[in-house]
């Protein structure tokens, strides 16, 4: 057969393939088969990407991405949610440094239905792959294929010899309780719903045969088991299965001896409708989350605990920080000065999450006056039905008044509550305890490494970002301050230990201009919403333009302008504007009178569609004292 594969020739180039228009109204599966062949790894590997492009949007969704070399053809499976809009594949081929690398494709299959689905009809067996163990596997029967005692006549999916099924036979158990397992493709799109199947068991001594659903963390979780009744005909088992983050299913045979019989399996299919009359509302994570801007949403502060945390609003100024949302907005203060007194608590409440889940949860703190950082805000888990409470993360130290992002990773088998207790040790050492956006997602931390497309955080790299040219006098990708003082941010947005763009004043003369350049992006019909944070501190500051370039067009359409010192917060940018030819973005600084005009920015994220917000303007100049007020 054929097989096509990356060109080596070109140097640095990445090698794209893409589809042509393809329809899915239906739910449907990519299956890919690839190899990538190296003879040493290379601090730099070849990858190979599959990418989302759909119509209408500037962007394309990294969809998967494989670097594991390998001597043999793999299989990947991929599921593709249903939808209106037309959309194309696109394979990208990077080479890496290795030149003896090789990528090659040799067979890519869009069938409609779920990727954990499969008759076993077809060789690669949709992706299915069995655990390897010395002694007992599951094979593929039926065919015609007669390589064992216990085979059974006819496949279901066929009804007839020549069809296929899997199957684990007894016969080479050597040791008690031997497992043979089938392991499922991982979902890659959150679904829930019906899974079913049909098997058929023979057995002397008793088998057992179980489904487990298994989380990228590996924990195991068992949604099915087998009856011990006698089956000689193939029977269907239903189970309801929810995976809203990527799993596996697995297909257990245990065996307690040699003349244990054995277990055949065949036709796994599935309906996003639940087989019990399950009418449950799925949990929604974004409930659980908040900025503060509104309200306090669905988080509650127990009133014997008196008023701990205030929900507050600080002017923009230079010299305390604002929210991390806008810049303009709330956030809440724990310890204000109404409440320093020492040994005092003040504990907020998240809302009611399911059990059995795992969660991760985000979320921004800042912390001032403290001597002592170590525990002076702590994240506890409430177990509801017994009043246990577990520590599950306490602050050690961080840059004094930074937004600094917090992750943690947790799951638990009861109901629960997230609470953020802040303590106040004496009333020698009570500062301040600011939070901010939280947020909580399904799934482990870690699991959430595909980056949203048109979002640009810079902690990697500059993304779709190039600079006109590279100097002293151009922008400088920098994590933590900036080395001049009273100017620039001192850490960055995304994170407060990550990495932003700036320019850096003392290489640069008065109206000395810098350009970050976006790479050509696709024009689309209709509003698009560009939102980014930028930092503007320092009485000598300049100023910084965003400009729209069309393709085939000299002209720079100015979009959004600042002129001078902001605030000492990262402040929230939004553009609304529209583009059908393809297009540039362009971020232009102008250093200006001193060297305190260190500007930087952070945080790009490209939306397709109006913008939901407004920008929050205030124009001020000069900062009286009474700006520095804290507003309740």
């Amino acid at each position: 057969g054929h097989y096509i594969s990356v060109d080596t020739s070109y140097e640095g180039e990445k090698a794209v393939l893409s589809s042509p228009d393809l329809y899915s109204e239906e739910w449907s599966c990519v299956r890919l088969i690839y190899q990538i062949a190296t003879s040493d790894t290379s601090p730099d590997p070849a990858r190979l990407n599959l990418y989302l492009r759909q119509e209408g949007e500037s962007f394309d969704r990294l969809l998967w991405s494989a670097k594991e070399p390998s001597d043999s053809w793999l299989i990947a499976s991929l599921d593709i949610t249903n939808s209106t809009k037309k959309y194309k594949l696109v394979l990208e081929g990077e080479m890496g440094q290795d030149k003896s690398t090789s990528i090659a494709v040799f067979e890519i299959k869009i069938t409609s239905g779920y990727c954990i689905e499969c008759d076993f009809e077809e060789n690669h067996l949709c992706g299915y792959v069995n655990r390897w163990n010395p002694n007992v596997n599951w094979f593929v029967g039926g065919g015609n294929i007669r390589n064992s005692q216990s085979i059974l006549p006819k496949d279901h999916t066929l009804n007839s010899a020549l069809g296929h099924y899997m199957y684990v036979d007894s016969v080479y158990v050597k040791h008690f309780q031997e497992v043979a397992q089938l392991i499922s493709p991982k979902t890659i799109a959150p679904i829930s719903g019906c899974l079913s199947f049909y098997y058929q068991l023979k057995q002397e001594s008793s088998i057992v045969f179980t489904v487990y659903l298994r989380d990228v963390s590996g924990f195991y979780e068992e949604i099915w088991k087998t009856d011990n009744a006698l089956n000689a005909d193939w029977a269907l088992a239903e189970v309801d299965f929810n995976a809203p983050y990527p799993m596996e299913v697995i297909f257990e045979v245990a065996f307690n001896s040699a003349k244990g019989g054995y277990v055949a399996l065949d036709d796994i299919s599935f309906s996003p409708v639940y087989c019990s009359n399950q009418t449950g509302t799925p949990f929604n994570p974004a409930n659980a989350g908040c900025n503060f801007e509104e309200d306090l949403c669905n988080f509650y502060q127990d009133h014997k605990d008196g008023p701990g945390w205030s929900r507050v609003k600080v002017k923009r100024n230079v010299y305390r920080a604002g929210d991390h949302t806008t810049g303009f907005g709330y956030y809440l203060l724990a310890n204000t000065k109404f409440t320093s007194q020492p040994e005092y608590i003040g504990r907020l409440y998240g809302p009611t999450l399911p059990g059995n889940l795992q969660f991760c949860l985000r979320f921004y703190y800042a912390l001032y006056g403290f001597f002592k950082m170590s525990g002076t805000l702590a994240v506890y888990i409430f177990e509801e039905n017994h009043i246990v409470q577990e520590k599950i993360w306490s602050v050690l130290d961080s840059p004094k008044g930074v937004w600094t992002q917090a992750e943690i990773s947790f799951k638990k088998p009861m109901p629960c509550k997230v609470v953020f207790v802040s303590w106040c040790k004496s009333f020698w050492d009570c500062g301040l305890v600011a939070l901010d956006d939280v947020s909580l997602s399904l799934g482990s931390c870690q699991a959430a490494d595909l980056p949203s497309p048109g979002e640009c955080t810079f902690e990697k790299d500059e993304c779709v970002f190039t600079q006109k040219k590279r100097g002293r006098g151009s922008w400088h990708r920098k994590r933590g301050p900036t080395p001049t003082s009273y100017t620039g941010p001192r850490g960055d947005h995304t994170t407060g230990v990550g990495y932003y763009m700036y320019i850096e004043a003392s290489n640069m003369v008065y109206g000395q201009r810098a350009y970050l350049v976006s790479r050509s992006l696709r024009g689309t019909s209709g509003k698009q919403c560009l939102t980014f944070f930028y930092h503007m501190y320092g009485a000598g500051t300049g100023l910084l333009s965003v400009y729209l370039k069309k393709e085939g067009d000299d002209e720079e359409i100015p979009l959004w302008r600042r002129t001078g010192e902001q605030s000492i917060s990262w402040l929230r940018g939004l553009i609304e504007y529209e583009s059908d030819t393809n297009y540039q973005i362009i971020f232009e600084a102008i250093r200006g009178v001193s060297i305190r005009s260190d500007t930087a920015i952070d945080d790009i994220l490209f939306q397709a569609g109006p913008c939901l917000e407004v920008e929050e303007i205030q124009f001020s100049s000069g900062y009286p004292d009474i700006l520095n007020e804290i507003e309740y």
